[in-house]
């Protein structure tokens, strides 16, 4: 039997990256997947992917963390269309780097509305309705090595992620007595596309060419070279699955060495 077989997962910014990465192996696994993204048009494309490839097992949802109404609507579609919630991904995150004298408000803000009022907002309506249903389910959220630790020019981001880490040990204590479960992933520099706008922030305010950040960091890392959004998808499966029961309010450094905690 697979591991997550008869199980639904909403995976939020899941039209790419490390959450398709997610989708896919949640679906190879035996789960029914939303792919719940802001960018609706990516997500059906997505969702035609995993579905050609696994079956009928996706759906797309639009879906906007920052919106309480869209997060409502975007989970009352997938409970519609599914039955249930038995597992969330709050995978939604924007990145963002400048020095201490530049960051504005605005951006701060921008950030903390996704990245933290977008997990804890999306965590609670999914966790009230795993609650309402008696659903003993899985929460993930997706936290970063930069939640470990301060950066230099990245207050504002490491700020958040360390915000996921504490918010994950809170909603992990107070949820596990209804039999939920919350954790989190911490991963450390993974290659793909938003890396692009990474390495635009480090080229801007440490005067390197393009592709040069990314090189170091990739260099620089213990195992030898960067991750790939398939690295991290054997700890989102083994979170979901009933092999995590009994874990609680941990967040897991996925990083190739970068961490040690």
């Amino acid at each position: 039997m697979k591991r997550l077989e008869g199980k639904t997962a909403l995976i939020t910014g899941a039209a790419r990256g490390i959450g398709l990465a997610f989708a896919r192996a949640y679906a190879r696994e035996g789960a029914s997947v939303a792919i719940a993204d802001i960018d609706h048009e990516r997500a059906i494309v997505a969702v035609d992917e995993i579905n050609k490839e696994f079956g009928d097992r996706a759906i797309a949802v639009a879906f906007d963390v920052t919106d309480q109404a869209s997060i409502d609507a975007g989970i009352a579609r997938t409970i519609s269309h599914f039955g249930q919630i038995d597992v969330l991904i709050n995978n939604a995150a924007i990145f963002t780097a400048a020095p201490i004298s530049e960051i504005t408000r605005a951006e701060y803000q921008k950030v903390f509305d996704i990245n933290v009022c977008g997990t804890l907002f999306t965590l609670q309506a999914v966790a009230n309705h795993m609650i309402d249903r008696g659903i003993k389910g899985k929460i993930i959220n997706m936290a970063s090595q930069a939640g470990r630790r301060g950066e230099s020019l990245v207050a504002v981001y490491c700020a958040s992620k360390a915000a996921v880490i504490s918010l994950t040990q809170s909603a992990g204590l107070n949820l596990i007595k209804h039999g939920i479960n919350v954790n989190a992933i911490a991963p450390g520099v993974v290659d793909g596309e938003h890396w692009d706008g990474v390495d635009a922030f480090f080229a801007k305010y440490e005067g390197k060419a393009p592709g040069q950040k990314k090189k170091e960091v990739g260099e620089a890392v213990p195992f030898g070279r960067m991750a790939t959004a398939n690295d991290l998808t054997g700890m989102a499966v083994f979170l979901a699955s009933s092999e995590a029961d009994y874990i609680v309010a941990q967040t897991y450094n996925v990083d190739g060495g970068n961490w040690m905690s």
